[in-house]
């Protein structure tokens, strides 16, 4: 099972994430959308979508630091384990819980009201009912692990795992010790990765570069025109 779970699970969420994202493109390139509902309802979405996306950002940055970055890394560059766990805490839960409690709002926003309840695809609410689902297995995991005062260090198991994932060398063995939260959490990233291609995520990977190189629009008054 463990072989399973992080030895074959991955690529083949890994395969169906990319599949999909490809098959979105090449067969609804339209669709490529975040699907703004802003004219339908502005205060619920305000606080939701500001929440949600600088937490979520935040998140993100973090996971990649711990995540990607080896411990010996920081080791080296002089941080000590208690100062590199107590920024994570300090800094990684705060973001955490404004990116969780920003997709409440959305989630309610989505049900609650009646234009957006009715303008509104089952995609629109699995992916928000999922993010909610692996944020909130994500600070469970994290405050039951630093409540419990456990000596589990997820950049010894955790971090080389996915490194060898992705360099495609996977050691199922070094999740063994790894606490049940932390693996319930990473399942349920695994869900969020397959139902991402055929949702509005999608507008994650379209990012407005083209404005950058885009020329200026320019305004011109007509002659004898007040």
């Amino acid at each position: 099972m463990e072989v399973l779970l992080w030895g074959v699970l991955p690529y083949v969420v890994l395969t169906l994430f990319v599949a999909g994202l490809i098959w979105r493109y090449a067969t609804n390139p339209f669709g490529w959308t975040s699907k703004s509902s802003e004219m339908l309802e502005k205060r619920k979405l305000k606080w939701g979508s500001l929440l949600f996306h600088y937490g979520i950002l935040a998140v993100f940055c973090g996971h990649i630091a711990g995540l990607l970055v080896p411990v010996e890394v920081y080791r080296r560059l002089g941080v000590s384990d208690e100062l590199y766990h107590l920024a994570a805490i300090a800094g990684g839960m705060p973001a955490g819980i404004a990116a969780f409690v920003g997709s409440l709002i959305l989630l309610y926003r989505r049900y609650a009201d009646a234009r957006i309840r009715a303008t509104s695809s089952t995609g629109d609410r699995a992916a928000l009912l999922v993010l909610v689902v692996v944020l909130f297995t994500g600070l469970a995991a994290t405050a039951g692990n630093s409540l419990s005062h456990g000596d589990f260090d997820y950049r010894t198991t955790i971090n080389p795992w996915l490194r060898g994932v992705l360099a495609l060398q996977p050691d199922p063995a070094l999740m063994e010790t790894v606490p049940v939260g932390f693996k319930v959490h990473i399942l349920t990233t695994f869900v969020l990765y397959l139902v991402f291609p055929f949702t509005r995520l999608v507008h994650v990977f379209s990012l407005p570069l083209g404005y950058l190189r885009r020329s200026y629009v320019l305004y011109r008054r007509r002659n004898g025109s007040a």
